[in-house]
């Protein structure tokens, strides 16, 4: 092989090599970044996957916020109007949550059914609400159906 030639192979060989792998690892980080939503009633069914970052939401059940008076610790409840979860988040909540709202968590599930958050973001205005809890909301109360609990419960 004469000498140009095999250069020039050398040298798109390390090329193809680094953007491969430069593309594998893009692909890694990306795939380690998604955070899929799912609603109370999937994650009552088995449907989330443990120890992995996920996002959860739903309405925030009336009653349900119980906050620690020495830490910033905050266990409350979300609901879909099916199923509720509970989760816990430590820090400070946004300004915009309260109860009766749509919210959204991220964290993992922990192993004794708990959600546990490492970040919750409230609804910014009164027609607003994420458009998975909004899903999850309207597909719950079209598969149940009727209790003697109203929807303004919540």
């Amino acid at each position: 092989m004469h000498p140009i030639r095999k250069k020039r192979l050398i040298t798109i060989a390390i090329i193809l090599f680094v953007l491969s792998s430069a593309l594998g690892l893009v692909l890694y980080a990306l795939q380690q970044n998604i955070n899929l939503f799912y609603s109370p009633t999937q994650i009552a069914l088995g449907e989330a996957p443990q120890n992995t970052t996920i996002r959860a939401g739903g309405m925030v059940v009336k009653g349900s916020v119980k906050r620690d008076a020495n830490t910033l610790d905050v266990v409350f409840s979300v609901t879909d109007f099916k199923h509720s979860l509970q989760i816990q988040y430590q820090g400070i909540l946004p300004d915009l949550f309260r109860e009766g709202q749509g919210i959204v968590a991220q964290g993992k599930m922990l192993s004794n059914g708990v959600f546990s958050a490492s970040q919750v973001l409230a609804k910014h205005d009164e027609k607003y609400m994420p458009p998975e809890v909004s899903e999850a909301l309207e597909k719950a109360q079209n598969d149940s159906t009727p209790t003697s609990s109203s929807v303004n419960d919540y």
